[in-house]
């Protein structure tokens, strides 16, 4: 069996390529495509054990390094030219593109969907006004996303099974391509994570700087919390912005490595979550540390973190909501054992056993099926 693996993009070692990492623990013979490759070398060794990428003519255009979503418009034709005709099996993994790819009734294709293209659908409209677009460009951009919604929607058909990272990923394919799919929760490594029943008076939080994680509502509700003290890690765009308004109770670390991630993770009381995510892994690996989680109760982190046992969750994403939140927190005696034992449901081994024989299982039946069609000609 020749097997294709086609993903999004890769140029850093993120959720996702977490994914691929285990794709190819269970699979070593996968070929991999990707519109484009930037990945660094250490990162190319866990993510794809040093296997190169077939890539598509974005990698080689001008700027396409730096920025290479700013050619969204060429997405669709480019993810077609991959000519994936002499693979038996078809898995892509898509947040975005990945599952445009054109296969044939042979071959069986199986996406890993992260989520349909949330910059065209449920983030559109933050998409365009968090966009310092001029009058012409803005009217671009809604033109190339209106089409490439059409794209995304018609290009659906050619998945013949859809698996979702999650129950609310489950819904939106539901809602956007009225497909069914399959839930397998991606892998989270929490064995890398170690408990820590004694905690630190802090709170954390840890985020790339971009406007839908929500690190500035954090900020802005613990300002009006003067002696609760917050660490803020992650770097990005709106690094400069948050630094200027956080009061002193606030510290940004900026960029962490793992080890002094975790070290945070695992000391701080809480670990706050103010984003809709489509799973997320952060709150899963503070969990795994005894952790407990404060979060919007919106998205996958509903289905990770149970209600005043492993956290708390919030309904609104405004400061008032998350000063509420803190203080009703602060009532509760959460046992970080129970959290760790929370976390662990999400593990890499549980994720490559069930998404192994999944995939194994369907392939079969999809090889028994050709057979008994042949034979009823």
């Amino acid at each position: 069996m020749k097997k294709a693996l086609i993903h999004d993009w890769y140029y850093i070692n993120g959720g996702a390529e977490k994914v691929i990492h285990s794709f190819n623990k269970i699979w070593d013979d996968f070929d991999h495509f990707a519109l484009v490759d930037f990945l660094k070398e250490d990162d190319r060794d866990y993510i794809l054990n040093g296997k190169s990428v077939n890539t598509s003519f974005v990698q080689n255009l001008p700027t396409a390094k730096s920025n290479h979503r700013k050619f969204l418009q060429l997405f669709p034709y480019a993810i077609e030219q991959f000519d994936l005709s002499e693979y038996d099996l078809v898995l892509s993994s898509s947040a975005s593109i990945a599952k445009g790819v054109l296969t044939n009734q042979n071959q069986l294709h199986i996406c890993y969907c992260h989520s349909p293209m949330r910059y065209a659908w449920d983030l559109y409209h933050q998409y365009l006004n968090a966009s310092s677009f001029g009058i012409i460009k803005r009217i671009y951009a809604k033109r190339t996303l209106h089409k490439i919604r059409m794209w995304d929607v018609l290009n659906s058909n050619r998945v013949d099974l859809f698996i979702a990272n999650s129950h609310y990923i489950k819904g939106r394919i539901k809602k956007i391509y009225n497909r069914d799919a399959e839930v397998i929760y991606p892998p989270v490594d929490v064995n890398q994570f170690q408990l820590q029943k004694k905690k630190h008076d802090y709170y954390f939080t840890a985020s790339r700087m971009v406007p839908y994680k929500k690190i500035e509502l954090i900020v802005r509700a613990f300002n009006n919390l003067p002696n609760k003290k917050l660490i803020v890690a992650g770097d990005g765009p709106e690094y400069k912005k948050i630094k200027a308004i956080a009061k002193s109770n606030i510290h940004l670390t900026g960029f962490l490595d793992t080890a002094e991630l975790k070290t945070y993770m695992a000391d701080a009381k809480a670990f706050v979550f103010a984003a809709e995510e489509d799973f997320g892994i952060i709150p899963v690996e503070a969990q795994a540390c005894g952790t407990p989680v404060i979060a919007y109760n919106k998205g996958g982190v509903r289905e990770t973190v149970i209600n005043r046992k492993t956290g708390l969750l919030f309904n609104h994403q405004t400061e008032k909501s998350i000063i509420d939140a803190i203080s009703e927190f602060e009532t509760l005696e959460l046992d970080p054992v129970t959290i760790r034992q929370n976390a662990m449901r999400f593990s890499k081994e549980r994720f490559e056993k069930e998404i192994g024989d999944y995939v194994n299982e369907q392939h079969k039946n999809f090889i028994a099926h050709k057979k008994s069609l042949h034979q009823s000609y």
